[in-house]
């Protein structure tokens, strides 16, 4: 029999199934495939759009959700918020990853290369690699409390990039060759196109919610076990 602790995450999974699944459908099927006379022509490469950038979007949201209970077990030292932390990167890593998969099959159906390093493609890398090293340095240091606050630390100087990814491409608009889907004519100018990635955007935020509570819960279990353990072996 399920707790009542499981039906938020069971909801937020199935909605987000839903939602997602509806903005795929969307993308081939309601939202326009032209978007910018110069830029997209007839073939997938923007429907890729539809959920590359809610997928990138929720990497940063999440990132700042991870960064935010860093700063909680800097200041509180409290055990919970450093888990909360370490979830929060476990998601940040899945979205960086499907980000960067998303982001090459575009540069490969549209600039006909795999990788091109311009200050947003590079910007993000270095994101990536930086939330891969928060990984790597929890896997290095043995005491938990050392592990707790390096890795706090580590997220919070991480996440510094976040913010540079996402607003590089406005800033060095020169030097970027990175698409900007919500100016100049795009998303929000067009109706169906904002719907459908408003529908995909709700979908994958609900998603990553529904992760997080299930690996939450599954902490909680590990916690409950440890604990049932060393009462028994006392």
């Amino acid at each position: 029999m399920k707790s009542r602790a499981d039906i938020p995450a069971l909801l937020s999974l199935a909605i987000g199934g839903l939602l997602t699944t509806a903005a795929f459908l969307m993308a081939f099927f309601y939202a326009p495939v032209q978007m910018y006379e110069d830029l997209f022509h007839w073939d997938v490469t923007f429907q890729i759009f539809y959920f590359h950038v809610p997928v990138a979007e929720s990497s940063f949201l999440v990132f700042t959700f991870a960064m935010f209970f860093a700063i909680r077990y800097l200041m509180t030292r409290d055990r919970k918020h450093d888990t909360r932390s370490r979830l929060g990167m476990e998601l940040t890593l899945i979205f960086v990853i499907l980000t960067m998969i998303t982001g090459d099959l575009w540069t490969k159906a549209r600039w006909n290369v795999w990788w091109q390093w311009e200050p947003r493609l590079t910007t993000y890398f270095i994101m990536t690699l930086l939330v891969v090293g928060y990984f790597v340095l929890r896997g290095s240091v043995e005491d938990e409390e050392r592990r707790a606050t390096f890795s706090a630390v580590f997220a919070i100087f991480a996440w510094i990039d976040a913010p540079v990814s996402f607003i590089i491409t406005r800033v060095m608009q020169d030097a970027s060759s990175h698409p900007i889907v919500f100016e100049n004519g795009g998303l929000a100018e067009t109706p169906a196109a904002l719907v459908t990635f408003i529908v995909a955007q709700i979908g994958m935020l609900c998603l990553a919610f529904a992760i997080y509570r299930m690996r939450m819960r599954e902490e909680h279990l590990k916690e409950r076990l440890e604990a049932a353990k060393i009462a028994l072996g006392g």
